[in-house]
């Protein structure tokens, strides 16, 4: 069982790159600990900021330092990140296009027993509807470390959110396809299409599995690249399939279920059904707790696609 979460992958690629890159700075809202970024900030004082609890300031500055030439990560926890910098993420970063890459830690539900002030239930939904900005939720550490390589090559912005635990290894070190905003097709299958960011992507690739042992044929999509959404393999997987099934630590609205119907609808109409958090405050618990209350496990998401299956032969 893997037992390194998406936030070390991040800091590992950090450490390895900024070795030869001075230009990559790194700045915190008194979240050293939780963004396991202890390691660089004591080898890299000097390519190390801390803001202190101050997030709105943490996205200006990383956005001034980007105007100087600067490579900042502007690390914080998801649920604050998105909401309470959300103008300087908007005004600073996007409106002025300033290369600053904006890392929400501890998305979704990670700080589960701290109730709705401290889930990110939002920020998809936020983040992808300011112009410019990117969007990505990637499933495990090796793809954490493929995307944050490349975003260290690109000059624009973008917002990318891990969660606070590990989670199960979908990829290996050798064998981690990556190309960037396309998405990662884990499985081929004509029955029904499940397409999942983040940490519901190792679920959705489990329930596939159960599904195939009960002769349904499930693709899989992992559409860490949620904006840009990689319209192509939606509609390919649509296409092939009776219906999609997309799944998300999310809330309803606004998410990669909205992203994935608005293609759908408009290019190869089918059904399409979202599993999300629900539009209320959560309960609390750990995120093992949580998404099996909600069902976003790989058993939940196996029911829920034979149900839907179930439902188009009653039709």
């Amino acid at each position: 069982m893997n037992k390194i979460p998406n936030r070390k992958a991040i800091c590992d690629v950090l450490i390895d790159r900024a070795r030869e890159d001075k230009s990559i700075t790194v700045l915190c809202s008194d979240s050293r600990g939780s963004a396991s970024l202890v390691p660089f900030a004591e080898q890299y004082q000097d390519q190390f900021v801390e803001m202190g609890i101050a997030e709105q300031n943490l996205v200006s500055v990383a956005a001034g330092m980007a105007s100087c030439g600067k490579k900042p990560f502007a690390v914080s926890p998801a649920c604050f990140l998105s909401a309470r910098s959300y103008e300087q993420c908007k005004v600073d970063v996007a409106y002025s296009n300033t290369n600053v890459k904006l890392i929400g830690i501890s998305g979704g539900v990670s700080y589960g027993a701290l109730g709705m002030s401290h889930h990110s239930a939002q920020d998809i939904a936020a983040m992808a509807a300011i112009p410019n900005m990117r969007v990505y939720l990637p499933s495990d550490r090796f793809q954490t470390a493929k995307l944050v390589n490349h975003l260290l090559d690109d000059g624009k912005p973008a917002y990318i959110r891990v969660g606070r635990n590990p989670v199960e290894d979908i990829y290996s070190e050798e064998d981690c396809p990556f190309e960037m905003d396309r998405a990662v097709w884990l499985r081929e299958g004509g029955d029904i299409a499940l397409i999942a960011c983040g940490e519901m992507t190792a679920a959705a690739f489990e329930a596939a599995k159960i599904l195939r042992g009960e002769g349904i044929e499930a693709a899989v999509l992992d559409m860490y690249c949620v904006k840009p959404l990689d319209c192509s393999a939606v509609i390919k997987a649509a296409g092939n399939a009776k219906a999609v099934l997309t799944v998300e630590e999310h809330a309803p609205f606004g998410g990669l279920g909205a992203m994935v119907s608005q293609v759908v609808g408009r290019e190869c109409p089918k059904p399409v059904i979202n599993m999300a958090l629900p539009d209320a405050p959560v309960i609390t618990g750990t995120s093992k707790e949580v998404f099996d209350y909600y069902g976003l496990n790989p058993q939940g998401i196996a029911e829920k696609a034979k149900q839907i299956l179930m439902g188009l032969t009653e039709e």
